[in-house]
């Protein structure tokens, strides 16, 4: 079942770039795209909505009085180019505040945070069709998904990364800090400098050694304690 979402804002660059962006995310649908804050709250409330990518600054209503109005709870989005914004937008209980020009890895972000408050949300009825954890990485141009489940280990190459599954390896421009931020501390921990594992897939423990399926990972120095105490312990 697809995520439903609505574009509100009034500027047509900024809705572009939302919908070229959601069209590598296959688990999302755009129900509805609007630069009037009027008509698009008449839709909202009309319509089972998901998720709603909103901007503050609009004719007629403000972003802010158009939350306000919304008749039932759905995940909102702000869409902006002002910072200052950012604490009355929380007090609304938004899920995500992107600041304009939105970069690419800022909105992979949220689309994975959507997708786990929506899963949580909605455990019960998804049950049947479980939408796995997943990240999504870029290769060649492309979006690319893969389940946590599928992910053995992670290896930081300067300025990029290797994903590694059992049958395939992803190689991606990213930093291993900011995959790290994306994965769940109590699935995956950092044991080197260089590798994120998956604490599941691990087959054994020697030294400083750890052994995934036929790969032999180093813990690093720094690491060791934090990492033995959290794996053995």
């Amino acid at each position: 079942m697809k995520i439903k979402c609505v574009l509100v804002d009034d500027e047509p660059l900024a809705i572009k770039v939302l919908q070229n962006y959601f069209t590598n995310f296959a688990d999302f649908e755009i129900i509805g795209k609007f630069s009037n804050a009027l008509e698009a709250l008449e839709f909202i409330n009309n319509n089972s909505v998901d998720a709603v990518f909103l901007d503050i600054n609009m004719p007629m209503m403000t972003g802010f009085e158009l939350i306000r109005l919304i008749e039932y709870k759905t995940k909102i989005v702000i869409t902006t180019a002002f910072r200052e914004f950012a604490a009355e937008s929380y007090e609304l209980d938004v899920l995500d505040y992107l600041l304009k020009p939105i970069p690419l890895p800022r909105f992979i972000k949220c689309i994975n945070r959507i997708t786990t408050e929506i899963n949580l949300k909605n455990n019960t009825k998804i049950e049947a069709h479980r939408i796995e954890p997943h990240i999504f990485i870029k290769v060649d141009k492309k979006m690319i998904k893969i389940t946590l489940d599928e992910i053995l280990f992670i290896e930081g190459m300067k300025e990029y990364i290797k994903v590694v599954t059992s049958d395939k390896t992803y190689i991606t421009h990213k930093s291993l800090t900011s995959l790290s931020d994306e994965l769940p501390a109590d699935r995956f921990v950092r044991i080197h400098k260089s590798f994120i594992i998956a604490i599941d897939k691990i087959k054994s423990i020697e030294g400083n050694r750890i052994q995934i399926l036929s790969y032999t990972l180093p813990i690093g120095r720094n690491y060791s304690k934090d990492v033995k105490s959290k794996i053995l312990e």
